[in-house]
């Protein structure tokens, strides 16, 4: 797609395609540096481009928002959150026999669920990389004191949620890598957390006969056994490519690499001419 920048008053502005220096990454610094779940997602997509991110100061086009997965989780935030007052189940938690199970009530919540204010956040021993993140949703398992990670996933697919095969679709696998992400932060943090993490799926009927101004969502709960001793690999893997001062190599399926190569190719023939 193509993007234009425009200010908070709505208005077209120039765009120069760099970030400030200030938030970009210098090689080897010793100063604390943040890097937020999507950041360490982008580090796992394609390790070029996230280090002309990070390290370069190339801004990426922005997108638009997903203003209707974001009212949902919302919403749910809001839901849960008259629960976590009571400290009492949700109305899910029966048909999934998880009545034992309530939010999590902490004075940091809001905090942890908003990544704009920090979200949870960890610093490796010896690191001067801080890793961050916005989780949906901590519950509590009032038997163990364990806590339980929880994300929500809005959709509107044609077939029901299964919670057999819904993670296993190949579309899916950066969620299992958020999740596992929350947990290491969470653990990081000193939390005990559930061996079982959540993902609350919304699923909105695609075959109803009207819309009617409404739409209505099936609501399941898809369980995860997470996994982390993989994370540590990864992190020191990110830090080398930080550090370095040569352009890492691309992954040949990224999009972006793929355009911005045909593009500069393009441009250099047409100058050439």
């Amino acid at each position: 797609m193509i993007s234009l920048k425009r200010n908070s008053r709505g208005e077209k502005v120039e765009a120069n395609g760099l970030r400030r220096e200030s938030s970009r990454y210098t090689p080897n610094q010793s100063e604390p540096f943040k890097i937020s779940r999507s950041k360490f997602s982008d580090f796992l997509t394609c390790r070029r481009c996230f280090y002309l991110d990070r390290v370069k100061g190339l801004i990426s086009p922005s997108l638009p928002g997903w203003t209707l997965n974001s009212t949902t989780d919302l919403l749910l935030k809001k839901e849960f959150d008259l629960r976590r007052a009571e400290q009492s189940p949700h109305r899910l938690f029966e048909k999934f026999d998880i009545t034992h199970v309530v939010p999590f009530n902490h004075l940091l919540i809001d905090q942890w669920r908003d990544a704009l204010r920090g979200g949870l956040e960890y610093r490796p021993d010896k690191s001067n990389i801080i890793l961050h993140g916005g989780v949906d949703d901590l519950w509590l398992n009032k038997e163990t004191g364990e806590i339980i990670v929880v994300d929500y996933k809005s959709q509107a697919n044609k077939n029901p949620v299964n919670t057999d095969s819904y993670l296993k679709s190949v579309y899916h696998e950066t969620y299992k890598t958020q999740m596992d992400f929350y947990v290491f932060l969470m653990i990081g943090m000193g939390f005990r957390v559930a061996d079982t993490a959540y993902f609350y799926v919304c699923n909105a009927d695609v075959h109803a006969d009207t819309f009617d101004g409404k739409l209505t969502f099936t609501e399941t709960l898809v369980p995860y056994q997470w996994s982390i001793e993989w994370i540590p690999r990864e992190i020191d893997k990110m830090v080398e490519v930080l550090n370095t001062e040569k352009l890492p190599p691309i992954n040949p399926s990224c999009e972006n690499c793929a355009y911005s190569q045909q593009r500069a190719l393009i441009e250099y023939k047409a100058t050439d001419d």
